[in-house]
């Protein structure tokens, strides 16, 4: 068998064995898209960051409480092989866990993990519900409205952008390149 940080296929049915929800699906998919861009960007193993995104948040849909995720996740993910390096990148997507973002990956993966929801959230109010229709501009608009997609955190998109050494625009440009480079894939 093949290693299975590297295996897609895997990943794949990992993820679909614990999610469900369509929209959690499309999340993890959209968060894959731009991990494995800056992946690429940075010269880095595509497959490995890509996987690491899709499972990032496989185990939400059971445990979604912060007790639960990604902790149990983490635990699942041991159990099967996974190493302690790709457990913690996952770990570190989320403050409250306390486990720190040290690597590139580890700052890619929080930085594109609540952006890559928020553009796919701006994209189905345009009216073509295309990513193509999506600027930067329109992205930081609907950022300043509270109402709009409220669950997403906007520190978190700004806190990630920074951690990544990027100006917010740079950032939010480059997820909607990646996101649109793959469009028919996200249903976008």
């Amino acid at each position: 068998m093949n290693d299975i940080h590297q295996d897609r296929e895997y990943c794949l049915s990992l993820l679909n064995e614990y999610t469900k929800s369509d929209s959690l699906l499309k999340h993890a998919f959209a968060v894959e898209t731009c991990v494995r861009a800056y992946a690429e960007k940075f010269n880095e193993d595509v497959e490995y960051w890509g996987n690491i995104a899709l499972l990032h948040d496989f185990d939400y849909e059971k445990y979604p409480t912060a007790e639960g995720h990604p902790f149990k996740g983490s635990e699942i993910l041991k159990e099967k092989g996974f190493s302690e390096d790709f457990r913690n990148a996952i770990l570190s997507h989320a403050d409250y866990t306390g486990v720190p973002r040290i690597s590139s990956l580890e700052k890619v993966l929080f930085a594109c993990d609540e952006l890559a929801g928020f553009i796919t959230a701006v994209t189905y109010v345009r009216p073509s519900k295309t990513v193509d229709e999506v600027e930067v501009k329109s992205v930081k608009k609907k950022m300043k409205d509270k109402a709009f997609a409220r669950a997403v955190s906007r520190d978190e998109i700004k806190n990630g952008a920074e951690e990544l050494g990027l100006s917010l625009d740079e950032h939010i440009e480059f997820c909607i390149k990646a996101m649109r480079a793959n469009k028919k894939a996200l249903g976008l």
